[in-house]
């Protein structure tokens, strides 16, 4: 990168009206930048109007003389990354979208365009792949790096640019965790069992033979609004359709995570997850525990989560959550757990 485009872009950054000359001199620090080139760079953005002299401070005797404090003028640099913006337009591929970028700061057009270059010359090598394979793979393939996707913020910009549907990623998370029961797997609906923790995964193993479920799945917490998706992969059932229940704890972040997998449900199966309802009121049959008076609240996921139960019912768990208490998935014995669900219509 020209010492130009360095200092252009640390001004984009930068969230102060002035900079000194010392900080943008600090910017070249190890590297091999003579002091013409970096007065060179300076004098042109002056001669831009995107930094100007503060004429209190005046001017450095060196030559090319160099102001000692500079304004910096935000409405020229974006000015200059639309005009940046419009000119890539007409270069790259037309399947990448860059609408996005006139809203967002130019810090961030100045950070993408690299792989912006890679994935257009990715593009222009040939078509839109017609293979799904995971986040890795085709990181690679993009824009040499295996970890960009997944841990570099691929993805942000693959969906900035409209591409990420388009490039047919395979997410790569943990592995969906669940027991499977075959005496069900013939079914016209395939049930699926998501319970919140452990113990109550392992408490209710003991009955999936006994219940018209495909699978019991073990959600750990906010890990399954992830790795649901991987379901259709693990249990590739031909024409299947699926139906989801979940119980977890009756607490402000269990909510949340019901919430969250109920909506990511919906988009990826086309149907809501039921709550597992005989399992809740076994719970709030029973008398609250406290400890949870500092977990933060989601009001719209607690008033979706309310509307499933009776007002009475309501009236408890509004109780239970602000006194700071819970109801644990544990709190309800193994033996009651299997029996419910032994004995429970499970209907939608």
């Amino acid at each position: 990168m020209n010492p130009n485009s360095i200092i252009r872009t640390y001004l984009q950054k930068v969230k102060k009206a002035k900079v000194s000359l010392h900080e943008l001199e600090a910017l070249f620090q190890g590297q091999p930048c003579t002091y013409e080139q970096f007065a060179q760079s300076v004098l042109e953005l002056e001669a831009e109007e995107i930094i100007q002299m503060v004429q209190s401070k005046g001017r450095t005797g060196k030559r090319p003389s160099l102001a000692y404090q500079y304004s910096v003028q935000k409405n020229r640099l974006k000015v200059d990354t639309h005009k940046d913006i419009h000119q890539a337009r007409m270069l790259l591929h037309p399947d990448i979208q860059l609408d996005t970028y006139y809203s967002v700061g130019a810090e961030v057009w100045e950070q993408d365009r690299p792989y912006l270059e890679r994935i257009d010359a990715y593009l222009k090598r040939g078509k839109l792949p017609t293979t799904p394979v995971p986040a890795p793979e085709r990181s690679f393939e993009l824009v040499a790096d295996e970890k960009w996707i997944t841990e570099k913020q691929g993805k942000e910009l693959l969906t900035r640019i409209g591409m990420w549907d388009k490039l047919l990623i395979i997410p790569v998370e943990d592995p969906l965790m669940f027991a499977v029961n075959p005496y069900s797997l013939t079914s016209v609906v395939h049930r699926h069992l998501i319970v919140e923790n452990k113990t109550t995964y392992q408490a209710l193993l003991q009955a999936l033979p006994d219940v018209p479920f495909a699978t019991l799945i073990f959600g750990g917490g906010y890990r399954i609004t992830r790795s649901i998706e991987l379901l259709p992969l693990q249990l590739p059932l031909r024409d299947a359709t699926h139906e989801f229940y979940y119980f977890g704890d009756i607490d402000r972040v269990g909510i949340h995570i019901w919430h969250l997998f109920n909506e990511r449900v919906l988009a990826l199966f086309g149907r809501p997850a039921n709550l597992a309802l005989p399992f809740y009121r076994a719970c709030l049959s029973l008398e609250f525990a406290y400890g949870k008076e500092n977990q933060r609240g989601h009001e719209q996921a607690l008033q979706d989560f309310l509307s499933h139960f009776t007002v009475e019912e309501q009236e408890i768990i509004n109780q239970c959550l602000a006194t700071g208490g819970y109801f644990p998935q544990e709190i309800v014995s193994t033996h009651e757990l299997c029996k419910i669900w032994r004995h429970t219509a499970w209907t939608t």
